[in-house]
This record gives structure tokens, sequence and C-alpha cells, in this order.
């Protein structure tokens, strides 16, 4: 039986990132990420969003000195909270002692493999450094076909598509 754990999302940071270094000279930038679903109100009828509050990490892969992924470059150096970004991802359970006591604790993760800039940055900055994404990002709308968003790696770190930057910041959840 075939088995599939893959996880995309569309939200904003909800904090600037963490990053840590290992002694290998690995490193792994941590995100709070919320994500928003919409539902009814049983009260008013109105549709309202009900943010879902993850966890995420990006890290830097490949062995040091030699070219690979550094997600966590691009995380640390990137973004900042409150800014919009898609990620896809897979899900990891994290387990640990706690340190009280309390026994063993647990939480879903989700490791980030590829993201996508979904606005300019928001430091006033002109953008230096990203280079538009060769396709534009579906409307969150429409359900993504097997085209999706367009990946990138280290070399070219994309800026918003047209259209997709200066979203309504009324449905931050935070």
């Amino acid at each position: 039986m075939a088995n599939l754990n893959k996880v995309m999302l569309i939200g904003r940071l909800t904090r600037d990132p963490e990053v840590r270094t290992f002694n290998n000279g690995g490193k792994v930038a941590q995100i709070g990420f919320a994500v928003n679903n919409r539902k009814k109100d049983q009260n008013t009828g109105q549709w309202v969003d009900d943010p879902c509050f993850l966890d995420c990490k990006a890290f830097n892969r490949g062995d040091p000195g030699q070219p690979g992924r550094k997600l966590a470059d691009l995380v640390e150096n990137s973004l900042r909270k409150g800014h919009q970004v898609y990620f896809e991802g897979h899900l990891v359970m994290e387990t640990w002692e706690d340190k009280n006591g309390g026994g063993k604790r647990s939480k879903l993760v989700v490791v980030i493999d590829e993201l996508q800039f979904l606005e300019a940055r928001g430091d006033g900055g002109s953008g230096e450094g990203m280079s538009r994404s060769s396709r534009p990002m579906p409307a969150p709308s429409r359900p993504m076909n097997n085209d999706g968003p367009s990946h990138f790696s280290d070399e070219s770190e994309p800026m918003a598509p047209e259209g997709h930057g200066g979203g309504n910041d009324d449905n931050i959840p935070f």
C-alpha cells in the first residue's frame, strides 16, 4: 500500500524565525505559522476565520561547503513576522521527555521542503537579491493541479507573483 506525507500551506509567520546552528555546521530555522480555516458562526450565520497555528522548520540540506538546499538561510534572511508565504513540506512527529517530570510529550511539525514568497519584502527594501518566480502561483481559491506553484532552489529566490502582494492584513490571526 502506498503512503503520502505532503503538506501545502499558504499563511503568515506569527513570529520572526528562530535560528539554531549545529556542531556539524547544519542549521535549522524554526517558524511559527498560521493558516485560516473558514467556518460559519452558528450564532450569527457569518463566515469567520478560524486560525490554525503550526510549528514549521526549515533546514540547510547538504554537506557543509557543498552546494545544497539552504532553506534555513533563506528563511533567516528573507522572512519576518507577518510575511505571507507558501510552504510545501511533510509532517514529522517530534517526541521528547518533559523536563518537569510530565512524561513523554509530542507534537506534529511541518518540515519545509519548498517555499515561495507571496509578497514583496515589507522592510521598505527594493527586493534586491530576489527574482520573480518563473510561473505565477495559482489563486488560493482554485484547487492546485500537478503543475502547482513554481519551485526554486537557493540560486533563485522568487518574489511575489503579479497580483499576490499586499493582501488584506485584516485576515491575520495575530
